[in-house]
């Protein structure tokens, strides 16, 4: 979905849309999870990864990596923004039961965050990443890490090389427009 812009107005002229060429600002990349990948391209071009740790501590109430987690979208947003467009992992299945609450929340959290501020977001599937990433979509966490090693990244884990790979695919086939 690109932005459309009106290029032409006049008086019984057809109005001709034409797309926005990239997002304005940030392109950020997410692969959620209580250790969430991030990837993001800030406005200079530059391409910057890593993870995030949403683990709750051992005092914490159950709300409190949801509120680290809104802190740390504010702080990316803040540092490397203003961000243009989110994309993320989206997760059809999930082998626990706790990972797809936690998923659920992170997602809700993203998806309010982003609708508050404007920011365009979406959702791209895991077999899609897989394949774009090794040409293969059911890829190992290794076959991930492999893969964007082979690109000149350096993820410490299948997280972080996940958002790299979403990265990447947003950038090379949607044109960073979420």
């Amino acid at each position: 979905m690109a932005d459309l812009t009106l290029a032409s107005a006049a008086i019984g002229a057809t109005p001709k849309m034409t797309p926005s060429p990239r997002p304005t600002g940030s392109l950020l990349a997410l692969d959620l999870g209580t250790t969430t990948g991030w990837a993001i391209r800030g406005f200079d071009g530059l391409i910057t990864s890593g993870t995030a740790s949403f683990r709750p501590g051992r005092f914490d109430g159950g709300g409190m990596r949801y509120l680290r987690f809104t802190n740390w979208l504010t702080e990316i947003d803040r540092l490397s923004g203003p961000i243009g467009a989110i994309w993320f992992e989206e997760v059809r299945r999930h082998a626990g039961t706790d990972a797809a609450h936690v998923y659920g929340g992170l997602l809700g959290v993203l998806t309010s965050w982003a609708e508050l501020r404007g920011v365009a977001y979406a959702g791209v599937a895991v077999g899609t990443i897989k394949r774009y990433a090794t040409g293969h979509g059911n890829a190992n966490k290794q076959a991930m890490i492999d893969a964007a090693c082979a690109r000149g990244f350096s993820p410490v884990d299948d997280n972080e090389a996940d958002a790299i790979a979403i990265l990447l695919w947003a950038i090379e086939t949607q044109g960073g427009l979420a």
